[in-house]
């Protein structure tokens, strides 16, 4: 099976967003098996070889970062977070409709600034060379990559997350 038959076969997202939510998952995935072999290595160096794997929780640490903001904007654009709906049985369809439009504004906007700050103290990070202390590892390029996916997943809610709650059928 060719490769866009398979993900047209196994993503519900249509369009280019088809291959940038397989794009994401990809990393996620390539970066769970490193944290999986990582663990592994350092498991078995600590218990058969008396040495554990130099900066594994540095490692981890950053990989958990990837990995987390990686899959920030499928969940989004899926509507995969935790919804509460104690209120709905109570309120009409359009007006939950219009909660859900206000909620994606605000989740949006929130995303959005608050990676324009987290983009800033990336920006002050490189600025100061602030490393990792074990292995020496730029901190500043794990936290512009917070920053884009802060983007992605703010776009993300606001063009298909919009989009789905829009077209979804009422009760």
């Amino acid at each position: 099976m060719a490769l866009t038959a398979w993900v047209n076969a196994h993503y519900e997202e249509q369009g280019p967003v088809v291959w940038l939510a397989f794009a994401l998952e990809l990393i996620a995935a390539v970066t769970l098996f490193f944290l999986m072999a990582l663990t592994c290595a350092d498991v078995i160096g600590r218990y058969f070889f008396a040495d554990a794997v130099d900066g594994t929780t540095e490692l981890t640490e950053m990989a958990i970062a990837v990995l987390v903001f990686a899959e920030m904007p499928v969940v989004t654009w899926r509507g995969g977070h935790v919804v509460v709906d104690i209120l709905d049985r109570w309120l009409g369809s359009r007006m939950i409709q219009v909660l859900g439009l206000v909620s994606v504004l605000l989740i949006s906007g929130s995303l959005y600034f608050l990676a324009v700050r987290i983009w800033e103290l990336a920006a002050r990070s490189i600025r100061r060379g602030e490393v990792t202390e074990y292995l020496q590892v730029p901190v500043g390029y794990v936290v512009e990559y917070i920053a884009m996916m802060s983007w992605i997943t703010a776009a993300a809610m606001l063009t298909y997350g919009a989009y789905r709650l829009i077209t979804q059928p009422r009760d």
